[in-house]
């Protein structure tokens, strides 16, 4: 696989997407779309693209983050999804291995419901599930429900890059987790002029999707009516190295019984950021990736 990626640019409402493609040297066997979550970027990916050399793999910024960060309103699961079919069509992918991470898994699930004939199959990475809200919580507070810090931290600024480095190092989801590949994905997420550095996702567009998360009708109906093969992986531990994690085992037998089209994996010894950005998390991740195209046809491009 060709070392670094490009990045290419596609035009969508409002201006244009931000993606980057790991080409294979030679002919690839199949395409691989790869959906981030709800504050972070293309930059949660390396290590997974790096496991798939024979395969084009591209990930997107979604809109209102990374270096799509300035595509604005509207935003939400269908706009999300009605973007990443513009960077299929533009990139010539007739379907493709769909992977989502977080609220990746919600837009990658709704662009499975919106557009079947793109998603050769999908994976969903502890996401893409309805989260219900606790009981009693407000429209207004719900982002910060979900999100707690990760939330909080879209309003912060850094003097300087060591010092967003530092609040990640000391970070509960990555103190004994902070590689190489987080540096990477925390340097890409910083944006601006020192001394007023900031991360780059858009915090109207982090509040409007959090909204979606716990999934309507519409959504949930979209998730019973999908007829391509689904694979669900849980990570044990939430956002902050946490137990219960973001899906507690309790919630997810609701969801195998609901949903017994879908194929339930359990992670071991991740959390809801390690499971993408650290090469044991990128392992599990990876063979549930391979599994699933055994039975994707070989690559064909428009």
């Amino acid at each position: 696989m060709t070392e670094p990626h490009t990045t290419i640019t596609v035009p969508v409402i409002g201006g244009e997407l931000t993606a980057a493609v790991w080409e294979p040297e030679s002919e690839p066997v199949a395409t691989i779309l790869l959906i981030h979550g709800i504050t972070a970027s293309h930059m949660s990916w390396p290590l997974i693209a790096a496991a798939f050399p024979n395969c084009r793999v591209i990930a997107p910024d979604l809109r209102g983050r990374g270096a799509s960060r300035d595509l604005p309103a509207p935003f939400g699961m269908p706009q999300h999804a009605a973007d990443m079919n513009a960077l299929l069509e533009a990139t010539g992918t007739d379907s493709a291995l769909v992977v989502g991470h977080s609220m990746g898994g919600f837009v990658a699930a709704t662009l499975a419901a919106q557009h079947p004939e793109r998603v050769s199959s999908l994976l969903l990475i502890d996401g893409g599930l309805p989260i219900p809200a606790p009981e009693g919580t407000s429209m207004e507070e719900l982002p910060q429900v979900i999100l707690g810090p990760a939330a909080e931290r879209l309003s912060m600024t850094f003097p300087d890059r060591e010092s967003y480095q530092e609040f990640w190092r000391v970070h509960p989801a990555f103190a004994d987790n902070f590689t190489s590949a987080v540096r990477d994905y925390v340097d890409y997420d910083l944006v601006g002029s020192a001394p007023h550095l900031h991360p780059a996702s858009s915090i109207d567009a982090v509040s409007f999707d959090a909204l979606q998360l716990s999934g309507d009708a519409q959504y949930r109906a979209a998730l019973e009516g999908l007829s391509m093969p689904v694979h669900f992986i849980r990570a044990p531990r939430g956002l902050l190295n946490q137990v219960p994690a973001l899906y507690p085992p309790e919630q997810c037998d609701h969801w195998r019984s609901e949903l017994p089209h879908v194929e339930f994996h359990e992670a071991s010894d991740v959390n809801h950021y390690t499971i993408t950005l650290t090469q044991r998390g990128a392992d599990i991740v990876a063979g549930v990736m391979t599994q699933l195209m055994a039975n994707q046809p070989r690559e064909v491009r428009a």
